[in-house]
This record gives C-alpha cells, structure tokens and sequence, in this order.
C-alpha cells in the first residue's frame, strides 16, 4: 500500500516565509482564533487523520467501488464509519458561517485540510467537498429560511450536499438543460428530469442529501437567461427540520468509470421532486456559480493532492529500488547496483513531480488567501481586488494543476518502471484518478475559454494586469541582486511577452473570433508556466534569505534552490512552444472541411 506524511515542512515555508501567513491571519476578523498554534495544531490532526484514517481506505474503495441496490447506493467498507469519525472531530464545520453551526475559521485552512484529504483518499474526500460547495452557493443566495434549515446540517456535516447541472443532452452547455420546475400550491416546485455525472448523488454516509438542482420555470427564456436554482432534499425537512418524508428523487443508475470508483456518480432522476427556489427565478446559473468557483479550485486541489502523493511514493522507490550502475561509476559499490535516483532521466521525472506538487501548493495557497480576503476583508476594495484576482487564479489553479497533475502521476508510474502497472503498488490508481479532474466542473478547454475569453479579452485586459503588476514588482525589487538574476531576467522577460501575447490575440480576434479558442488552451497552459515561475522565483528569495540566518535547515533551502533551477531550466522553456501555438492563430484548425476529416477511412 502507498504510503503519505502530510508535507507540513513545506506547508509552513509557504504560510510563513513567502506568503506571510500569520500577517494575513492577523487582519482577518477571525484574528483570536486562528492564531499559529491554532493554525498548527488543525495542520497536525488533519494529517493523522487523514493518514490513519483514509489513506487505509483509499485501494478498499478503488477495488470494491459503489454499489446500487433497492435503490440505495452502498458506498466501499470503511467509508461510513470514516465519515462518521469526520464528522465527530467537527471537520466539515471548520469554515462554516458560525450563524449555522459552524466555526468560522478561514477558507484557506478548509483548502489545506483538501489538499491532504486529496492525498490520502479522493473519492472519499469528494463527500465532504460537495457539502462545502453547497453550503456556499446557500450561504450566498439562500433566504434566511433556507439557510436555517439546510445551512446548519450541511455544516455540521448530518446532511451532505451535490451538486446538479449536466444533462445527457448538453454536457456544458447548460443553455440546452431540459429539467423543468412547476410551481405547485404549496409554494414549492414540482422539479422533473434527469441529471448525468452527479458526484454524491446517493450514499449511505449521511442522514440526508441536499441536491442543488438547475432547471427552468415554465416561462423561462430560451438558453442560459432562463436557468433558475432550486434546493431539492432526498428527504423533505419535518416540522421540527430533520429528515422526513422521501422525495421523488432517485438514483436510476451509478456510472462505470475509469477511477474515482469509491465515489458514486450518478443519474439522478427527478420525478415531481419537491424543490424549493434558490435566488431570484432565471438567475439560476448565477447561484451555481459560486458553487461552480469552489468546486473548481477544489478540482486544482485534487491535481495537487494526488502528484503530491506519487512523488511521495516515487522518490520512495528510487531510493530503494536497485538497478544499474550510475554512468559516472558505482555510487554503492558494496551493493549489486545502485539505486535508480542515481541516473539521471529518474531524477528528471521525480524533479518534475517535486516542482510542480511544491510549485502547485504556493499558487493554491496564494489563491486560499484571495479566498480568504474575498470572504472576510473589511474593506470593500480590498475584497473586490481579492474577488477580481481570484477569478483570475481559479480557471489557471483548475486546469493547469490538473494537466500537470496528470502528467506528474504518469511520471510516478514510470518511476516504478514496470510495477508501477501493477495494482498492488497503488500508482496506476493515482494515474486513473487524476485523469477525471481536466474533465469535470469545465475541461481544460472550458476553462481556457473562461480565463482567456470571459477574464482577460472581455475585461480588455484589465482583470490581467494586477497580477502581471505584481510580477514586475518582484522582478525591480530583485533586479540587482546577482544571487535572483538566474530567476529574476527570464521571469520578467515572460512577464512582458504574456502582455504582448494577450494584445496580439485580442487584435485577431477583432477580426475572427475563432482566434479566441485557438489560442485559448495554449493560452492557459502558458499562463500556468509564468504563474508558477512567479512563486518559484519567491520560494528562491525565500531560501536565499533563509540560507544566510538559519543554517540549521541548510538541506531543505538548497533543496528548494535546487528545484527551482529545475523548474527554470527544464520546465518554463515549455513557454516557448505553448507561445509559438499561440501565435500561429486558428488557420490551420479550422482550414480543413469537416468531412474531410476522415478520409483515410476510405478504401
């Protein structure tokens, strides 16, 4: 079974010498209560919990998956009683609104506890995770009756939630949703239709599920304008708000996948279900919006949890694994062979999973502190500035962690060579597990479009810039220091050519807006190379400081200065392509008829 220690070391270098976490606590309303010996003793449990409760379950769930029978789906053994010891240590409730139930400590602490539960156990940790996203999309857009009823149990973890959207019929394009609302006498909302892909749709780990459900109204507008969202209860509430009376919603069928196998994804299919409206009638996809936001950076959060893990279990196995002799000569003479982290193409690929898993974590928990200012700041510009940022961060955090993620998991199997095909090991189940997350809540191309069409082009480039600023800052303020030119020159010369690349495309699309998706993709993954180039750069600093006062932890800054050469050096040249495909425009994509495309079929 693999194995996993919580990277804290690395965790607290971020909180405490790049991004000045306890500062940033310090500001918070919830000063007094998220003070560093909180913040680690939180940090502490979650990884005992996380390592002694779920990473056990994590091939338990894998190999036995959901079952559906009599219309109830079983969740794998051990999910259950480990929900329940979740629930008991109060968990769920970390940052809930303290109104409801909860504690109201920052997002950013629910977001490190994520990247843990990701770790050890994704498809067990995606429960909770839909709860988190519905407790806030109700949080924002409930009525105070909505938020006393559901709030207290999503909180407090009794009731879990999920969320709703896709139909077999629209996949993204929730414009083509067919799943009606009708009003009945009772003031309610008789929901029908059917609901794909819905993760936590149906289970036994909790008394009650909260489904967020999109539909539209009779006298709905066509496409996206006439989406509403309605709260729909597995079981209705009672007068005294516990679980009563089942409604008319079921599970018709769990999906058979690729990975995730402990999580049950469903059809869901509602049959006069009793609903109730979120938020004003055709703003539905407004609500869900904010569901959507923290659904995807949870999903980048996944990418991280899991590349973390691999590289945990790789770098185990390459120091352990003998095979060959190192081309420089016998680096173990004493033994047969040497350890394959001798050569030089495994530390390519363990390097690889290190960069991106550290590189990863300071771009989430840069995002956790927007998150946290978003939710908490006193003031409203602040929370604007923090809100305009985030939108920014979260298509990148999304859909480059996970496309990195991918990769980082698929490094970890070839690490193991051969066994890492082989179940026993557990490194094929990272590889399948990751692959979902650059599909669900917005493919990678969705997410492109959202970050380079809706964020930069549509705000005319504006929603970039504070970010870019912030980046050209670092850069003069390091410029002449001998020791940052290595990191400082490339990074701000990247810096430049994203603005140029931005107006380039942004010109061609005046003309034709294909350019808009031809570029966008590359786009994305060209932003996520400069972003982490970013925190590199800072985690550099960060280590030459820390090098020149605290020689007693020499090994980890040479490391971190190590790594950041790595990524520099064999990594961010990546741009350079990703650039190129950003420059040769939509021509050549859209050039070719598209029945032409299969003509090599043909006889």
């Amino acid at each position: 079974m693999p194995s996993y220690q919580a990277p804290l070391r690395d965790f607290r270098f971020v909180m405490d010498e790049i991004l000045d976490y306890p500062r940033h606590y310090a500001q918070l309303p919830q000063a007094d209560e998220v003070t560093p010996d909180v913040v680690s003793a939180i940090l502490e449990e979650g990884a005992r919990f996380t390592r002694e409760v779920l990473l056990p379950l994590n091939r338990t769930g894998d190999e036995q998956g959901c079952r559906l029978e009599g219309g109830e789906v079983l969740t794998p053994s051990g999910f259950k009683e480990a929900y329940a010891q979740y629930v008991e240590g109060g968990w769920p409730s970390l940052s809930g609104d303290t109104a409801y139930h909860g504690q109201g400590l920052p997002t950013s602490l629910g977001m490190m506890l994520s990247e843990m539960v990701c770790s050890t156990n994704l498809a067990w940790g995606m429960y909770p995770g839909l709860s988190q996203g519905a407790a806030d999309a109700l949080r924002h857009h409930g009525s105070d009756e909505q938020k006393a009823q559901y709030l207290t149990k999503l909180n407090d973890g009794t009731w879990t939630g999920s969320m709703c959207l896709t139909e077999p019929q629209c996949g993204t394009d929730l414009g083509l949703i067919k799943t009606r609302a009708r009003p009945d006498e009772a003031g309610g909302y008789l929901i029908t239709g059917t609901k794909i892909f819905i993760s936590a749709g149906e289970h036994d780990l909790a008394e009650n599920i909260v489904h967020l459900v999109l539909a539209k109204l009779p006298d709905a507008p066509e496409g996206t304008k006439g989406i509403s969202l309605f709260v729909v209860p597995k079981y209705l509430p009672d007068a005294e708000g516990e679980a009563g009376e089942r409604n008319a919603v079921s599970c018709g069928a769990l999906e058979h996948k690729m990975g995730i196998h402990g999580n049950a994804t469903c059809v869901m299919n509602f049959d006069g279900a009793r609903g109730y409206l979120v938020g004003e009638p055709h703003k539905g996809l407004a609500c869900m919006f904010t569901m959507m936001n923290v659904a995807r950076i949870g999903v980048g959060i996944q990418g991280l949890g899991l590349m973390e893990v691999s590289f945990q279990n790789a770098l185990a196995y390459a120091r352990d694994r003998l095979q060959m002799r190192a081309l420089s000569g016998a680096r173990e003479a004493d033994k047969p062979a040497d350890p394959i982290i001798s050569h030089p193409d495994v530390r390519r690929m363990l390097l690889t999973q290190k960069a991106f898993a550290e590189g990863g974590r300071m771009l989430v928990l840069y995002a956790a502190q927007l998150a946290d200012s978003v939710e908490c700041a006193t003031d409203a510009a602040e929370r604007e500035a923090a809100e305009t940022e985030l939108g920014l961060l979260t298509p990148i955090v999304k859909a480059f962690l996970t496309e990195v993620g991918f990769e980082a998991t698929n490094e970890g199997v070839q690490v193991f060579g051969g066994h890492g095909y082989i179940r026993e090991w557990g490194m094929e189940q990272y590889v399948r597990d990751a692959r979902i997350t650059r599909l669900y809540e917005g493919t990678t191309g969705i997410q492109a479009l959202d970050l380079l069409g809706r964020k930069v082009l549509m705000s005319q480039g504006e929603a970039l810039k504070p970010f870019t600023k912030q980046i050209h800052k670092f850069c003069k303020a390091h410029e002449a220091n001998d020791a940052m030119a290595e990191f400082v020159m490339p990074l701000a010369k990247l810096n430049v050519e994203w603005g140029d690349l931005t107006m380039a495309v942004g010109m061609k699309a005046m003309q034709d807006r294909e350019e808009v998706g031809a570029a966008s993709v590359d786009y994305l993954m060209y932003s996520g190379y400069v972003t982490l180039a970013f925190f590199w750069a800072r985690a550099a600093q960060a280590a030459h400081q820390a090098l020149a006062s605290n020689p007693d932890d020499a090994a980890f800054y040479r490391a971190k200065l190590e790594t950041a050469r790595f990524y520099y050096q064999r990594l961010l040249p990546r741009t350079r392509a990703h650039a190129e495909m950003i420059r040769a425009g939509s021509e050549t994509l859209m050039a070719m008829q598209a029945e032409d495309f299969g003509l090599g079929f043909a006889i």
